[in-house]
């Protein structure tokens, strides 16, 4: 069963980029209803600030972002570069072709989310035109996973952010999600959002995301007997 997200605020994407990597512990405490969801939006104003890793270096951004002028980071350089994704063990995906669902609605569980029916999860992923995993090589398991839904041209909503507790805190999150970005923001993408915890606010925000943009406030629909 989907449970739709109430009392919803809208942030919005903003170009800023700082701060360390915060772990993901999305919790789903309601039949029916997600309560403290905020909804972050990209706004794409100019980068502002540096990035900091514990452990991985960084490298260049896509080409193609980068002769466009759009950033998703102030240097246009990603925080964990592909090659030192790679030397780390883990192998970087940008389609579903080899993702195991059993593999990840385990991930889904590690983490909170609840397990989906897999013909579903399946169909879900093929309605998703943007997609970025990392695989740890050593074990063959997804690890990390970010997905972004919409109509691939104006718009995008982005889901299902997530990472292994065992590699939380040393730069997975921020290399999915800057890839993802990078992704969208190639395609001309610039309406940008996702839901999120307020524990992990401070993962999104240094990576561009705002609340209420211009005033502007989320309705979710909320399954719900009405009184």
């Amino acid at each position: 069963m989907a449970m739709p997200i109430p009392s919803s605020s809208h942030l919005k994407y903003n170009h800023n980029y700082s701060g360390s990597l915060t772990p993901i512990k999305p919790k789903f405490p309601s039949k029916f209803c997600r309560p403290r969801n905020l909804k972050l939006t990209y706004r794409g104003s100019a980068a502002s600030a540096s990035a900091s890793e514990p452990t991985l270096s960084s490298s260049s951004a896509p080409a193609a972002v980068k002769e466009r002028g759009i950033w998703v980071t102030q240097s246009g350089h990603f925080s964990v570069a592909d090659s030192q994704l790679n030397s780390s063990g883990f192998e970087l995906h940008r389609t579903t072709d080899n993702l195991d669902l059993d593999q990840l609605n385990a991930l889904f569980a590690k983490v909170g989310f609840v397990r989906r029916e897999k013909e579903k999860l399946r169909r879900s992923l093929h309605n998703t035109p943007s997609v970025i995993w990392l695989e740890y090589k050593k074990s063959g398991k997804v690890v990390a996973f970010a997905r972004a839904t919409g109509d691939d041209v104006y718009n995008a909503v982005i889901w299902d952010v997530v990472v292994d507790p065992s590699f939380q805190r040393c730069g997975l999150g921020k290399a999915v999600m800057e890839r993802l970005m990078s992704d969208l923001l190639e395609k001309g993408i610039t309406n940008i959002a996702l839901y999120a915890e307020p524990d992990v606010l401070g993962f999104y925000r240094p990576l561009g995301f705002i609340a209420d943009p211009d005033g502007i406030k989320a309705m979710v629909y909320c399954k719900k007997k009405q009184k």
